[in-house]
């Protein structure tokens, strides 16, 4: 039986040129370089420059990406932007992309799951490609976190930065065998009821600006472990490949604690695990292509690996996607 599968065709990432230190968090805030680098392993973020928007930053990602999958604009048959933070409540980032990349035709959306919204996306991507309503998706994942901090929170603004990431996926034709290459399965969950755990204190309908993130640190860290453990057990179950199998780990950055916890959980090497913390802290939906794209250009992440993607975010929202590269 011939079936369709996503393959990944290319990838690209973009970092902001603006760097901030844990030196000069520490100048302004009850912290030091070690206190943040020991309990999350972050030494520094990129953070975007006065006027630099997500759609800038998601624009650069996604061109590297096209470029990266030698495809022209024209084959582009979809857009889907994970993004927690746009420059306008509407329309969403993902129009703005169309229009700035030269796209004249099909669709363009955005997709909110926070820290998850790109594997989120993936899987919309990828049921889109399934049902063959679309044979070409540019999947980005882009964020300005820095424009929901309280800088006065120690707690919280060391963790994160801004970036982009992005894939361009396409339809291939199969036996849907796993050895074949593509996007082999996705598992998405979510729980309501964690909306404390996580949350930003403002949107439109409720205080009219856009607040500021609060976080509830270690209960985060708890549920994050088990749930991304829990969701990457019943993925492999589905797909009948074996944890032991999995060549690399493209985890959410978050916290690199968070990492080594998943990792011992699983009883896989943590070395399998793609870290990008240190330099990057927490990008929210752009962490993971940012992750995937850094291991792709260093030569770890090559043609027949078998990689598992996974995130957890605000919501609470969590998932896996688990493809052959």
């Amino acid at each position: 039986m011939t079936v369709i599968r996503s393959q990944i065709v290319g990838c690209g990432s973009f970092l902001p040129d603006r760097i901030l230190t844990n030196a000069e968090l520490a100048s302004r805030l009850d912290t030091s370089d070690e206190w943040i680098a020991s309990r999350t392993g972050i030494r520094r973020r990129h953070i975007a420059g006065d006027g630099e928007r997500t759609t800038d930053l998601a624009l650069k990602a996604a061109q590297r990406a096209l470029k990266d999958a030698d495809l022209p604009v024209e084959e582009i048959d979809l857009v889907i932007c994970a993004t927690t933070t746009p420059d306008e409540t509407f329309p969403s980032v993902a129009s703005a992309i169309q229009a700035r990349i030269g796209m004249t035709r099909g669709a363009a959306f955005d997709v909110q799951a926070v820290c998850s919204g790109f594997i989120y996306g993936l899987a919309v991507a990828d049921n889109f490609i399934k049902a063959r309503q679309a044979k070409t998706v540019l999947l980005i994942g882009a964020e300005t976190m820095s424009r929901l901090m309280d800088w006065t929170d120690r707690t919280t603004c060391v963790l994160f930065g801004d970036g982009a990431g992005a894939v361009v996926l396409r339809g291939s034709k199969g036996r849907g065998i796993p050895s074949e290459r593509g996007v082999l399965n996705t598992k998405l969950y979510s729980d309501g009821r964690l909306h404390d755990l996580l949350y930003v204190d403002g949107g439109p309908s409720t205080t009219g600006t856009t607040g500021h993130l609060r976080m509830l640190g270690k209960e985060v860290f708890k549920h994050a472990v088990i749930n991304i453990a829990d969701s990457i057990e019943s993925s492999v179950e589905d797909s009948g490949i074996s944890i032991s199998e999995i060549d690399w780990f493209v985890p959410h950055q978050a916290n690199q604690r968070i990492l080594e916890a998943t990792a011992r959980r699983l009883k896989v090497p943590g070395e399998r695990f793609i870290s990008t913390i240190s330099d990057h802290g927490n990008t929210s939906a752009a962490s993971v292509p940012l992750a995937l794209d850094v291991a792709v250009r260093d030569g770890r992440i090559k043609q027949g690996d078998v990689v598992m993607l996974e995130a957890m975010g605000g919501g609470l929202t969590w998932g896996a996607a688990l493809l052959r590269w």
